[in-house]
């Protein structure tokens, strides 16, 4: 944003703040808040003393506007009409500490001759009192009186007074030193401000401390960080104690570097994998396609039945190598992309393709089929080579002339070969990437097929099982949630 004078900036003191630390930052505002909400109570509470005693003051000074005004004190004041007081006796009782004098509705002032202050400024107020003659009218007021000390004054029509209603234009101004009072309220101001000040000044430390124990947690997991950033060791863990934000935050930074230091392993893990298993194919392909080479560089022409033994072993190869490195592609799919658009698709009409597909490649066997429809949301094409990977599976292990008996009712989609079985030992590492059984490491294949089984499943909300078959053999169970009737279609919006 531009203002009139240029583009707008946060303001200098703004800046600074930001700049702070966050523990100088929540012990300033800490200080902040204690020192506004002290200030607040402090005032409020020297108003409140300031009324109560103006309060007192006032009650004493109507206390003071009694019948001793007589006609006879009034009169010889009037026509004296004394600008100054009466000197004080030195001899007997004191006069009173309260000031008496007359005030004219022009504005005259008398100082009643037994008055012990000095005259009273007289102001607008207390001419309009006299001039009006309400004996109702009470006027209070702060004033001062002619050296410049403060008073406080009552003005009350002359009328008031019983025997004088003759005097229409003049008014009693009765007054008191509101020196003790101010004496009062400083010291009592003088003490908020201290105490205020050790009130802010401990807030300040408190919040400080506040701040640096709170904070404790959160200078450990920057630490955690730094240090990973710097050393790349995702084996970094934070102490954990608590149930509030900062240990939530703990536990989520635990759980970020468990899953990274996982996911990289995993990573690591695949690669060694992948390179084991390629090994194998590309060594057998290499030897082939010399032993070829040799034989055109030689002019000594392999036999016939040696050369197209040698060529099906190559195409063999290459093929295993094609399915190996579709395979890993399939896994190296990072999970948190998800599978494909997901649609509604007949899981009936996926498992009739693969069964095509396995009878072409084992057409030896017996295969048998009783699918139910059921419809499932899942991406088409991930669905059919799960399936596909369970029947070759099934196929490559039954033995010559056997059967494989595939069945789809509500949702579950049962494979089962009558092939030699998976060992109960080994049943917990069939679905995991390159594991294969000791039995199997002599069958074409990478060990990749059943952990895309297993992933697909998952995607699509389902569940895969392989389990001992009754009577031999090996039962897999693929589960998934659907319904027996195509939905409907949605609503365009």
């Amino acid at each position: 944003m531009r203002g009139p004078l240029g583009p707008l900036r946060p303001l200098r003191p703004l800046r600074r703040f930001r700049a702070l630390p966050i523990r100088s930052r929540l012990a300033l505002l800490v200080a902040t808040a204690v020192a506004v909400a002290v200030a607040v109570v402090s005032v409020v509470c020297w108003l409140i003393v300031r009324g109560k005693l103006y309060g007192e003051i006032d009650a004493e000074l109507a206390g003071q506007n009694r019948p001793l005004h007589q006609l006879s004190q009034i009169r010889p004041t009037l026509t004296d009409c004394s600008q100054a007081p009466a000197p004080k006796p030195e001899f007997g009782p004191p006069r009173t500490v309260y000031y008496f004098q007359l005030v004219q509705a022009s504005g005259k002032a008398c100082v009643f001759v037994d008055s012990a202050g000095p005259v009273i400024q007289v102001e607008d107020g207390d001419r309009e009192v006299a001039a009006d003659g309400d004996p109702s009218v009470a006027a209070f007021r702060n004033g001062t009186d002619r050296d410049g000390n403060a008073v406080r004054v009552l003005t009350v029509a002359a009328t008031a007074v019983p025997g004088s209603a003759v005097y229409e234009d003049t008014a009693v101004m009765i007054a008191f030193s509101l020196r003790e009072t101010q004496n009062t309220l400083n010291d009592l101001a003088l003490l908020l401000l201290v105490v205020s000040g050790l009130g802010v000044g401990g807030a300040g430390v408190t919040g400080l401390w506040v701040a640096r124990t709170g904070l404790r947690p959160v200078d450990e997991l920057t630490g955690a960080v730094e240090h990973v950033a710097r050393t790349e060791d995702l084996t970094v863990r934070i102490p954990v104690e608590g149930e509030d934000e900062i240990a939530r935050l703990s536990r989520s930074f635990n759980s970020m570097t468990a899953a990274l230091a996982s996911s990289r392993d995993r990573q690591a893990q695949l690669i060694a994998d992948a390179g084991h298993e390629l090994r194998t194919p590309l060594t057998s392909l290499r030897t082939n396609i010399e032993l070829l080479a040799r034989s055109e560089e030689t002019g000594r022409a392999l036999p016939p039945e040696d050369r197209r033994a040698l060529m099906a072993s190559v195409t063999a190869q290459m093929t295993e190598l094609a399915s190996l490195i579709g395979d890993l592609q399939e896994l190296a799919r990072p999970d948190a992309a998800g599978p494909g658009p997901l649609q509604v698709v007949a899981l009936h009409d996926i498992a009739q393709a693969a069964l095509e597909r396995a009878r072409l490649r084992g057409p030896e066997l017996t295969i048998t089929a009783d699918l139910r429809p059921w419809y499932v949301r899942a991406e088409p094409a991930a669905l059919e080579r799960a399936v596909v990977n369970v029947l070759d599976n099934a196929v490559k292990f039954s033995p010559p002339g056997g059967t494989v008996e595939v069945a789809l009712r509500r949702g579950e989609l049962s494979v089962r070969d009558h092939g030699p079985g998976i060992p109960a030992e080994e049943l917990p590492h069939v679905f995991e990437r390159f594991w294969r059984s000791p039995s199997a490491r002599a069958l074409p294949g990478s060990g990749l097929g059943l952990s895309i089984v297993a992933r697909t499943v998952q995607q699509a909300g389902g569940a895969v099982a392989l389990r001992p078959a009754n009577g031999g053999g090996t039962r897999a169970v693929i589960t998934l949630p659907g319904a027996p009737t195509r939905p409907p279609a949605p609503e365009p919006h």
